[in-house]
């Protein structure tokens, strides 16, 4: 009987969390592989990780890195030194990185260098803004990975662009949905916003995080007086991120939040989260994660952003970019027409990690027919 193949599993911030789940839980179900879960710890707030793990069943992970906090250069240096060793005592046949942060190039840039076959899950999503940290890791990734494993049709093309072979790159869909489906009824059954007094269709979300928008005092009031404004006119819920808490007491925001109204809570663990936002009304976010949910769900997603590296989110989703200035116009017309019909884009079907697996096995069973040779 063979052995079960290798397979590291890099999981580093929320959304990575919720890419690497049905994929764990569809590796360890199959008899030919085994898979280990490397934490590197860039999220290490409880809420933001072992709750979130605990939501979708994941076991603790085999190897947590502890990289913490600090500088782009100080993350991703600091990844590469940590994950090398476990990667050396603990070799994999394959390393599976995910999304676009300091984790996901840091550890490919290890793989890539200690030949270790390397996937990059959610390949090939362009924002074509490099002042964007997100997107230089997402260039670095694609380029060196082995595998690059696209959620949409925009994905491939992006790639067979920039002249990746077309033998690296295989649509598998969005694995986002996995999750979800993973814990609909959990989700369903979850009464967290009924306890925030809130009613199904008759509240906003708000996540903010990215440093575009919070660490710009000026970008942040402007925001914040929009949200004011927004509160008016649909009751918020405002999950607040670690870092833009640190901000909005910093510059004295809070308060006008929590005078407007808006429900100020931490940051929520998966199933709790993803209740909130299925009965919203709508979404404000500056996540790229969250204009994926909202489009699978059909709820509009206002998007304090000026570009996505998601656009199919908008073409064929409930995705819609703007800015502070607009927002309470924009949201008043996403109150007003009814949900979107628009079709889900292919793929987004709550099935990807079995594709996944299917294609690793395929390219598996390649490459050993072409050692054996």
């Amino acid at each position: 009987m063979s052995i079960a193949a290798r397979v590291h599993l890099i999981a580093a911030a929320r959304p990575n969390f919720m890419k690497v789940a049905p994929l764990w839980h569809a590796l360890a179900a199959a008899p030919d592989f085994s898979p280990a879960i490397v934490h590197t710890g860039q999220h290490y707030d409880a809420a933001m990780s072992d709750d979130i793990f605990a939501d979708l069943r994941l076991p603790a992970p085999d190897h947590h890195l502890g990289v913490g906090s600090g500088s782009h250069a100080e993350q991703t240096g600091g990844v590469m030194i940590a994950y090398e060793k476990v990667a050396l005592a603990d070799r994999p046949d394959w390393l599976i990185v995910v999304g676009d942060v300091n984790s996901t190039a840091a550890c490919a840039m290890v793989g890539a260098k200690l030949r270790i076959p390397t996937v990059h899950l959610e390949a090939g999503l362009r924002s074509s803004d490099r002042d964007m940290p997100e997107e230089i890791n997402r260039l670095i990734t694609d380029v060196i990975a082995d595998v690059l494993w696209t959620p949409s049709p925009d994905g491939d093309e992006n790639l067979l662009r920039e002249g990746i072979p077309a033998e690296r790159i295989t649509r598998v869909g969005n694995i986002m949905m996995d999750s979800y489906e993973l814990v609909r009824p959990a989700i369903a059954a979850c009464t967290w916003p009924s306890e925030l007094g809130v009613v199904p269709g008759g509240y906003g979300v708000v996540t903010l995080h990215r440093p575009s928008n919070v660490d710009d005092p000026a970008q942040l009031a402007g925001l914040v007086a929009a949200l004011v404004e927004a509160q008016k006119r649909l009751p918020l819920v405002f999950p607040v991120h670690p870092r833009t808490r640190q901000r909005l007491e910093a510059t004295g925001l809070m308060a006008l939040l929590e005078a407007a109204g808006v429900k100020l809570v931490g940051p929520a663990p998966y199933i709790r989260f993803m209740a909130l936002v299925s009965g919203a009304a709508a979404i404000v976010t500056d996540s790229g994660g969250i204009q994926e949910e909202t489009t699978y769900l059909g709820i509009p997603c206002l998007t304090l952003r000026d570009n996505t590296e998601r656009p199919i989110t908008i073409s064929q989703g409930t995705s819609r970019l703007l800015r502070a200035e607009t927002l309470v116009a924009t949201l008043e017309a996403a109150l007003a027409e009814p949900r979107s019909a628009r079709k889900r884009p292919e793929y987004w079907d709550g099935n990807t990690a079995a594709r996944c697996v299917a294609d690793l096995r395929r390219r598996r069973d390649a490459r050993m027919c072409l050692a054996a040779e």
